[in-house]
């Protein structure tokens, strides 16, 4: 399997309440230089968690004991910029199984679901309501189910679902990804070409 099975989630969450989060804010271009999937959770917002010395920002959220969980939570137009695939890889590595906005770039979204990374877009008025839950309480859980493709606060038992494409969906409960989804099928492929002229 390429990652983990995903089919419902409980955790808290980290709130990253910033709009126009772009792809080098994630992970800035001068650690791409890797062409596997590991490492890279080391140098998530690098810019933003540590000083030029490389001692942490005290006052960056991931540097703040406070908040954890599997969860992270950001603002409108989360991953926007270049397509570079290890933005992805960043928030994996990191331990991130769902990240929550009100709005995804395109590519970045399909980045996160080839790699086991669930992108929940949410309207503008949930992803508040969720904010201020943490806000409220940093221990704050919720609930994300994959197979009823729904959000849920915890505390207040409000839910919204969301959407997400139907294969891709497929590939993460299963914990697949396009390679090991056509393994999955190599005898109907054998099968179907068999009746086939060549």
């Amino acid at each position: 399997m390429a990652y983990d099975k995903f089919n419902t989630l409980k955790s808290s969450a980290v709130p990253l309440p910033i709009e126009n989060v772009d792809t080098d804010q994630i992970i800035p271009a001068r650690f791409l230089k890797a062409t596997e999937r590991k490492g890279f959770g080391d140098n998530l917002f690098r810019d933003w968690r540590y000083n030029s010395d490389g001692t942490e920002k005290k006052d960056f959220v991931l540097n703040n004991p406070t908040y954890n969980g599997k969860i992270l939570v950001g603002g409108k137009n989360f991953g926007s910029g270049s397509s570079r695939e290890h933005a992805a890889w960043a928030v994996y590595d990191y331990g991130f199984r769902v990240v929550v906005s009100s709005f995804f770039a395109d590519i970045f979204r399909n980045n996160c679901l080839n790699i086991g990374v669930l992108p929940v877009q949410v309207s503008a008025e949930f992803l508040d309501k969720i904010l201020k839950a943490i806000e409220a309480d940093p221990k704050a859980t919720f609930e994300v189910s994959l197979p009823e493709q729904t959000i849920t606060i915890d505390g207040s038992g409000e839910s919204e679902p969301f959407d997400i494409n139907v294969y891709k969906k497929a590939n993460m409960l299963n914990g697949f990804d396009d390679i090991d989804y056509l393994l999955n099928i190599s005898e109907e492929i054998k099968e179907f070409a068999s009746d086939r002229p060549l």
